[in-house]
């Protein structure tokens, strides 16, 4: 009888251990289909409010998982406006005044240009691989695919906004299709859902996604994914204070 139960105890840790392994893997490969090892992004913006909605069209510099850079290229007002990641700094570059402005870790979690998206959302400070423990938590269907749901709990050690997130991922292709933002009290702050699938050089991904805030009815952010081109060579060098004055 004690032996049973050993074996079962070893054979139900064995169990939790793979279970913890495939959640971390599922999570990899999600990042890695929407994100690649460099990306050069063209997408839109629509901020929409109960009273008005406003479009923003950029475009996007990604190596991972340490630098990004947002160029607004439209409405002609924001035309030039810049923000950089490098590793675990930000700045933006505001043509109008001409200067760059450093974004404190404070203000991670502050709108960027009026959005439901925060700075930290834009540039994705933290990483989910990295950044996070995986566990599976269940399944369900979205866009009429088989989900896992997996939750994301923050590492003590990383700087992290969110006091978990929960994803559900497709089971046959890996696909990232919702997102939920949970804050330190564990709370539902915000929803991130993604529809219209699209088939970007080979890879397939949802081009459409809204932002949705829980308590404030009415406003969304919505993306649209244009074009998406990967493993594009990009040198960390473009990554810099000087080029976001200078890119196009």
């Amino acid at each position: 009888m004690i032996k049973a139960r050993i074996l079962l105890t070893i054979a139900l840790l064995a169990s939790t251990v793979v279970r913890a392994q495939n959640a971390t893997e599922i999570v990899r490969r999600a990042n890695e289909l929407m994100h690649g090892v460099s990306t050069v992004s063209v997408m839109s913006m629509t901020v929409v409010k109960p009273e008005w909605s406003r479009t923003v069209a950029m475009n996007i510099w990604a190596l991972e998982p340490d630098y990004a850079l947002v160029l607004v290229t439209a409405p002609a007002r924001d035309k030039g406006s810049v923000t950089l990641k490098r590793k675990t700094e930000v700045w933006n570059w505001l043509p109008s005044v001409q200067r760059v402005i450093k974004i404190p870790p404070s203000m991670m979690l502050q709108p960027w240009m009026g959005s439901d998206f925060t700075n930290d959302d834009l540039v994705r400070q933290a990483s989910i691989v990295n950044d996070y423990t995986h566990r599976i938590i269940g399944t369900d269907t979205l866009e009429g695919r088989r989900c896992w749901k997996i939750e994301l709990v923050p590492k003590p050690e990383a700087g992290v906004v969110w006091g978990k997130q929960i994803m559900w991922i497709s089971q046959k292709d890996d696909m990232e299709l919702r997102v939920e933002y949970y804050d330190e009290d564990g709370a539902l702050a915000k929803s991130f859902c993604g529809s219209a699938v699209r088939n970007f050089n080979g890879r397939s991904f949802p081009s459409h996604w809204e932002m949705l805030p829980v308590h404030e009815d009415g406003n969304k952010t919505i993306l649209e994914y244009e074009s998406v081109r990967f493993d594009v060579r990009l040198d960390p060098a473009f990554f810099s204070e000087q080029n976001m004055k200078n890119v196009r």
